[in-house]
């Protein structure tokens, strides 16, 4: 039996999810296109001003212009893949939500544009001696390839009900 607070929650959690038939697919649009560029800006700032900033002097044999927080190989990997991850599943949205729109192309190199910003700049604070930028392009690449897959597994299972419906 549900409690007077459990439904209170449960009310107000209901309240803000989406709505099948009730809800305008244009704003809904709308909300993901904001909460996806502010996802995709605070992933890239992360990444081209690393936590804990960079060094600027070569004492203690840093190098000037390094990641501090690369000191800590593990967890800056940690950091930079799941960065990464957010910042091209963001990517992925609002190119996905712009298609066919007007000035489509122009976000499409803008975007790639940004990756490759991304890529270039944490190539450029990450130390030189800690190469394992295969995880991090795998990162980058994960949110496009899954989308791909799903399109792919949906083609299929729609070929194989189309199939099943002959006989």
């Amino acid at each position: 039996m549900a409690t007077p607070s459990t439904k209170r929650s449960k009310s107000w959690f209901t309240h803000f999810q989406f709505k099948d038939g009730e809800d305008s697919t244009t704003e809904v649009r709308n909300v993901l296109l904001i909460v996806a560029t502010l996802i995709a800006a605070v992933t890239f700032q992360a990444g081209v001003n690393p936590p804990g900033g960079v060094w600027q002097d070569d004492d203690h044999g840093h190098t000037p212009g390094s990641a501090i927080y690369a000191s800590r190989k593990q967890a800056y990997y940690v950091f930079l893949v799941f960065n990464t991850v957010a910042l091209s599943t963001s990517v992925l949205v609002i190119m996905s939500l712009t298609y066919r729109f007007p000035f489509h192309l122009e976000i499409l190199i803008a975007t790639a544009s940004m990756l490759v910003t991304y890529g270039s700049a944490i190539f450029a604070v990450t130390p030189h001696e800690s190469y394992r930028f295969k995880y991090v392009l795998t990162a980058a690449a994960l949110p496009f390839l899954l989308r791909g897959l799903i399109r792919m597994f949906d083609m299929c299972k729609s070929k194989i009900y189309k199939c099943s419906e002959n006989f």
